[in-house]
């Protein structure tokens, strides 16, 4: 900005001094306003300066009582902590959500559609139709016929659907509608299960795969009894404030046809258990689950698998299936089902789930309006006063996105510590000095201060985009303080006097430090402020740095000289007798 300044010697005359002294003002001419500009925001500032000096000197005159006000004022801020709660990342609104609804166990897929319809309208009348893109329902993927060799292992029957929801471009808040959504399914459908997995791209992966941020895990052989603990621990789980969607992954009451072949009949008959079995299977499933068979095409050469089986609409009842001919050895007709085996129902596990080899449930819960490390806290504890109750031979297990969350913030809250002592002794290797580099990092505490607050103010959760704005703000904060007690030193040296040093280094380096801190939070603001698609996953990480410089910068003007002098003045009373005591002799 020195090109503004008016030429003030060398006014000889001559063409040189001339164009010395036209060329300044020609610029001022052409830059008049923001020359005016630049002068007014000079005075202004100088008269900051002079008020900031005056705060300065009152701070050194009184610098006991400002390092335990700012000692103590640190310490207090890090009671914030507690409050203010723990998420992985923030979620991020991506425009879309996915719907899992559950009817009742082995409900017939025609009915299961037209529930599903009743739902899809509700869907219309929560979410307006400007807002609304496309509703998009899967009904039974995967879903197997009548089948008794096999169970389908995937989390879909034909009682069971999704329903996938996008957004507008231009939409209110997803989890407005969801919140909607979730009231009405409760009130207008009571008998529905529901819950809502992770839709996007981020919440996927940072639930490794599973559909719930919480997974408390039931483990163990005795799955009737497991079945039982199980659902006792989930209503005590929907009990948690801001547990939402709590359910049992896994049905346990979906109806089942037990066969029960009599041995002593069949054999009489001239039958074992395994041609019954093969006859059954054979006319349920196919014949390509008891003997498989292949025809080879001789015009290609070609392999296909041939399969017979009854027709399922001639076994529609249980006196049907009573009356299945029952095939011997011979594969002549013997006898039919109904003679040699009694049919009943009872319910059974559709879906077998393991983890390490060991049967297992899953209880899975969403987290809403609170956030996750609360409510997996809360949970924890009742996972804990549990144990107690499990079936013997059995495990319990709370897993998900806070093991993980757990583990990231154990290395990031490591890597603040780190950051911190490493920079401390990168700075006593520069200064050849353990002194300095203390009084240096005196501003730390104040930066971590200001990072609570600002979270704490803005309520945003300790995450880890936050933990990394928190790492990010120790290096700036450290220049900043460099700046400061290296020209202190400097200027000690010269003056003789650490009172006048500190209070000429404030003075002096206030412009590059309120420069270096003011470039890094206002480009911090945009991100602080979540804008643009996905900006809520950022908005911690602008809000801790922007907090976290404010609180440090202050700190670095004002406690930082206040602690230089009182540990310089200490020293050189110290030192003084021992130094003079040669002169004497």
């Amino acid at each position: 900005m020195y090109w503004m300044k008016e030429e003030t010697g060398h006014r000889g005359h001559g063409p040189g001094a001339q164009a010395k002294t036209d060329s300044p003002r020609r610029r001022f001419r052409l830059f008049g306003w923001f020359g005016g500009i630049h002068r007014g925001f000079e005075r202004q500032f100088e008269s900051f300066r002079e008020a900031y000096r005056d705060l300065l000197s009152l701070c050194l005159r009184n610098a006991r009582k400002v390092i335990v006000l700012v000692v103590g004022f640190a310490a207090v801020s890090m009671c914030l902590v507690p409050f203010l709660g723990q998420n992985f990342f923030p979620n991020v609104d991506a425009g879309r959500f996915d719907l899992h609804v559950r009817m009742r166990t082995g409900m017939r897929i025609e009915e299961t559609a037209r529930n599903v319809d009743l739902i899809e309208a509700m869907i219309r009348q929560v979410i307006p139709a400007n807002q609304l893109q496309g509703i998009i329902d899967n009904l039974g993927i995967p879903y197997s016929g009548i089948n008794l060799s096999y169970n389908n292992t995937g989390t879909m029957s034909s009682a069971d659907a999704d329903i996938l929801v996008s957004l507008d471009e231009k939409h209110d808040p997803t989890d407005k509608f969801v919140q909607t959504i979730r009231q009405r399914l409760q009130r207008d459908f009571p008998s529905v299960g529901y819950w809502f997995p992770p839709a996007d791209i981020v919440a996927q992966i940072l639930n490794f795969g599973l559909p719930a941020p919480l997974d408390i895990q039931v483990i163990g052989a005795n799955r009737a009894a497991n079945a039982a603990f199980a659902r006792a621990l989930m209503e005590k789980v929907r009990h948690v404030a801001g547990a939402v969607d709590v359910r049992i992954q896994e049905p346990t009451d979906a109806p089942r046809l037990d066969i029960a072949v009599d041995r002593s009949k069949a054999a009489l008959l001239g039958l074992t258990q395994t041609q019954v079995a093969s006859s059954v299977l054979g006319a349920l499933s196919g014949s390509q689950t008891t003997n498989p068979n292949f025809w080879v095409d001789p015009k290609n050469e070609v392999n296909y698998q041939i399969n017979a089986m009854s027709p399922q609409y001639d076994i529609d009842s249980l006196d049907a299936l009573r009356n299945l001919p029952i095939l011997g050895g011979n594969g002549q007709t013997l006898q039919i089902l109904g003679n040699v085996a009694d049919i009943g129902r009872s319910p059974t596990f559709p879906v077998a789930d393991h983890y390490n080899l060991r049967p297992v449930l899953n209880i899975y819960a969403n987290v809403s309006g609170r956030d996750l490390g609360a409510v997996a806290a809360d949970v924890q504890k009742l996972v804990d006063s549990s144990q107690k109750d499990l079936p013997k031979g059995s495990t319990i297990n709370l897993r998900g996105q806070i093991r993980t969350m757990n583990e990231s913030f154990v290395g990031l809250y490591l890597g603040l510590l780190f950051s911190m002592v490493l920079v401390y002794l990168l700075m006593v290797i520069n200064f050849q000095s353990w002194i300095e580099p203390f009084i240096i990092i005196t501003a730390l505490p104040c930066a971590l201060a200001g990072i609570v607050w600002m979270l704490f103010i803005t309520h945003t959760t300790l995450s880890v985009p936050a933990l990394m704005g928190a790492i990010m703000c120790m290096g700036v904060a450290t220049a900043n303080s460099v700046l400061v007690v290296t020209f202190a030193n400097e200027q000690r040296t010269e003056l003789k006097d650490s009172y006048r040093a500190a209070l000429q280094a404030g003075y002096v380096r206030l412009r590059p430090v309120l420069m270096t801190a003011l470039a890094m939070i206002i480009g911090m603001v945009p991100m602080a402020l979540g804008l643009g698609e996905g900006g809520e996953q950022n908005a911690p990480l602008g809000r801790a740095v922007i907090g976290g410089l404010i609180f440090a910068t202050a700190a670095t003007l004002f406690f930082v000289p206040t602690v230089f002098m009182l540990v310089r003045k200490s020293r050189s009373s110290s030192t003084r007798p021992s130094s003079a005591e040669p002169a004497a002799a």
